[in-house]
């Protein structure tokens, strides 16, 4: 909760910007500033030693730069004599000296502050006759590695961008993902891996084309830290946002990352990584976000590239543009080789469009197509819904990998895990419910075990739950409490690749003339054939596993005696019905137990009536 009292202790700040700021625009001044302290307070430790630096090697005609950067000790350096501590000394010119000490920055500080237009929020704070008041309340902040670590100052950005959002009436959702989700997706990244990165000195490279304010890319470093000390992360990623690409940028300068590896600009037309590949990527694309502004660049590549570029299998409808991010990152895997640690993993999360949406032929059917022939699926997990600030919808973690173990191979996890969810204390924005460390944990060991299982709910005799187990396939299910009961439904499941997959077929009849005659092509190569009825045409789906003409057999035949299969117009599709794999069917109650219940309603509104009458 610490984070939390800093990030409302922070934006007090508003407190004084109420009446010459609108509400939508406290954001503006508060994030900025906050990463201003932030840097500030890590440089407070070496500035004399940077200054000295800068100093003698000016003296001997070197660029300083280098020189600088090492005795900061950090990615960045401050080459200005002032500080935010020296600025609120110098009232009457805290305008030009605010802007001096931001322009003495290194060039990629610089950048993050010309992302955040900060030299305008200046200037209008000084109109104001605020950027004293606003500066001071700041310096007077401690927020230094020693007071607050990295990974608590990101959860401080998390909670403030989600205040700048709620405030401007914005969607929080558009810049970070919940904590817990990004935990999950994490686990689920590294659970098959964990032994690669246990050995000392292995780097790594780990990848966000949807980078935001770069929590996906922080937690995953987090697990780094917590399990695989000795690994390194080399962390890139790409944001179209300014206001998200400059947190992002200055959370990885913090975490002394590379930070010319984040890259500012859409990923779709204009890929910032173009030609590289990664070990691990995450990635929360926009849900249901239309791709209409960069649909010439994307269908460019598509047409003139096909599969040497990033589109080769197909493009989904206009309106969703969320599997052009699958395609992009299925372009960024390293290939798989002989060597144990070659290939690729990465998390994605979707909303339940792509799992189905798009018939046989269509777009979104070719691209489901081609992961699952080329058996890149690892696993498809279902979050519960009202998990993200922006959406309540049902929300999928795709798991793809071209380096699958051999007992996974032609085979899909599906695992539901939408009941593991508890409810918040307070709602934020359309986030009602989170997940714990202890859902994470059983969702991850599913995954890991690669175990198809049930959830076991248990029942005492008046219908009251009294708790849930998990029963992995060939255990027994739990005793039920006595004159209760034990209710089963699927929680992981293992399906063929090709079980996904079906043949839509095209079913003719014969048009009839007024005698009731099948009509006969007249002319051209089908001359002599039966002409088929608009009409009466119809399409069927048939299973790729089961033949055509046994179906056409058991389902039209047998009606339709005169019907044939017009073969040239198969279509091939896929579809990952999700929901349908988890269907449980519960049948009705007894209809004397209904009878009763009805009786009993009646009885009691006979006896209201009767007390009104009274």
């Amino acid at each position: 909760m610490a984070d939390v009292n800093l990030s409302a202790l922070i934006w007090s700040v508003a407190d004084l910007l109420r009446g010459d700021y609108r509400q939508s625009e406290y954001g503006k001044v508060i994030l900025p500033f906050t990463v201003l302290r932030r840097l500030d307070c890590i440089l407070a430790p070496t500035k004399a030693k940077v200054l000295a630096e800068k100093e003698a090697r000016e003296a001997a005609g070197m660029n300083p730069d280098h020189f600088m950067r090492r005795a900061s000790g950090e990615k960045f350096y401050n080459a200005s004599p002032l500080d935010m501590g020296r600025l609120i000394g110098d009232q009457d010119n805290i305008a030009p000296n605010l802007g001096a000490y931001v322009d003495g920055f290194s060039p990629e500080v610089r950048d993050i502050f010309e992302r955040f237009g900060f030299a305008l929020e200046v200037d209008k704070l000084a109109k104001n006759k605020l950027l004293y008041q606003v500066t001071e309340r700041f310096a007077r902040l401690d927020l230094g590695p020693a007071t607050i670590g990295a990974t608590d100052m990101g959860l401080v950005f998390e909670e403030l961008i989600r205040r700048f959002a709620e405030a401007s009436n914005d969607t929080a959702g558009e810049h970070f993902t919940p904590r817990e989700v990004i935990r999950l997706m994490v686990h689920l990244l590294f659970t098959e891996d964990d032994h690669l990165l246990q050995n000392p000195g292995v780097i790594r490279s780990i990848y966000d084309p949807t980078a935001g304010t770069g929590g996906m890319l922080s937690v995953a470093d987090e697990y780094r830290l917590d399990y695989c000390p000795d690994a390194r992360f080399v962390m890139s990623g790409q944001e179209l946002n300014d206001l998200s690409y400059a947190i992002c940028k200055a959370d990885m300068l913090i975490k002394k990352q590379d930070v010319t590896r984040i890259v500012v600009g859409n990923t779709l037309s204009d890929d910032g990584h173009a030609g590289e590949t990664f070990n691990y990527m995450l990635a929360n694309p926009p849900f249901g976000v239309e791709w209409k502004k960069v649909q010439k660049e994307v269908k460019k590549e598509h047409e003139e590239q096909g599969f040497n570029g990033r589109f080769g299998p197909g493009l989904p409808r206009v309106s969703d543009g969320s599997l052009l991010f699958l395609m992009h990152l299925l372009s960024k895997m390293q290939p798989k080789t002989e060597e144990p640690d070659s290939g690729s993993r990465f998390c994605i999360v979707l909303n339940g469009s792509p799992l189905f949406t798009g018939g046989a032929g269509s777009g979104e059917s070719e691209i489901r197509r081609y992961v699952l022939e080329h058996d890149l699926v690892e696993a498809i997990v279902a979050l519960p819904t009202d998990m993200f600030y922006n959406t309540g919808i049902a929300t999928y973690v795709w798991v793809v990998t071209n380096k699958k173990a051999a007992h996974r191979k032609g085979l899909t996890q599906l695992i539901d895990g939408s009941p593991f969810w508890h409810k918040m204390r307070k709602s934020l924005g359309s986030k009602r419910r989170e997940m714990g460390e202890g859902d994470i944990d059983l969702l991850s060991r599913l995954f890991g075990q690669c175990a198809e299982a049930e959830l076991a709910t248990l029942f005492d005799a008046d219908g009251r739950e009294m708790g849930r187990e998990v029963v992995l396939k060939r255990e027994p299910a739990p005793e039920p409490p006595e004159g209760g009961k034990a209710k089963l439904r699927p929680l992981s499941l293992l399906v063929k690749n090709e079980s996904f997959g079906y043949r839509q077929i095209t079913v003719e009849r014969p048009l009839r003339d007024e005698n009731g005659e099948p009509v006969r092509v007249a002319r051209g190569k089908r001359k002599g054939e039966l002409q088929p009825d608009p009409a009466l045409r119809d399409t069927e789906n048939v299973p790729l596993g089961e033949d055509v003409a046994a179906y056409m057999e058991r389902e039209v035949l047998a009606h339709a005696p005169d019907a044939w299969v017009d073969e040239e117009k198969t279509r091939v599709g896929y579809e990952i019905p999700f929901n349908r794999h988890f269907y449980v069917f519960e049948p009705p109650r007894e209809l004397a137990e209904i009878d009763a219940d009805l009786a009993e309603v009646t009885r009691n509104i006979q006896r209201m009536l009767a007390e009104l009458a009274a």
